[in-house]
């Protein structure tokens, strides 16, 4: 079966900082693009960045960029988030997909979703 699951999250201060890792079973991650997502109480999902699989482009919404890394271990079958700099607003389940081999901004193109990892940004 194709598998997705999320790991790293937990609570942390202000100005803190995260890893989370997305690690895949059932397929070769070296062929697949993988976004993250998260979503707060109340909002919309949001894209927060990806890595595609081909030449390992990497995106990032702008109220990330400059503190969050994408990054991705194919002999580890694993898609890392690096996350410095924590916000309260950064607070989210965040969760990792798959559209394929291409990043893609529409979250509809993501075909397989783990099961999220919550993320709590606090005093």
């Amino acid at each position: 079966q194709v598998q997705l699951v999320e790991s790293g999250g937990g609570l942390v201060q202000p100005g803190g900082s995260l890893r989370l890792s997305c690690a895949a079973s059932g397929f070769t991650l070296d062929y697949y693009a993988i976004g993250w997502f998260r979503q707060a109480p109340g909002k919309e999902r949001e894209g927060v960045s990806c890595i595609s699989s081909n030449d390992g482009s990497t995106y990032y919404a702008d109220s990330v960029k400059g503190r969050f890394t994408i990054s991705r271990d194919n002999a580890k079958n694993t898609v890392y988030l690096q996350m410095n700099s924590l916000k309260p607003e950064d607070t989210a389940v965040y969760y990792c997909a798959t559209p394929g081999s291409v990043c893609s901004g529409y979250d509809g193109n993501y075909d397989y979703w783990g099961p999220g990892t919550q993320v709590t940004v606090s005093s």
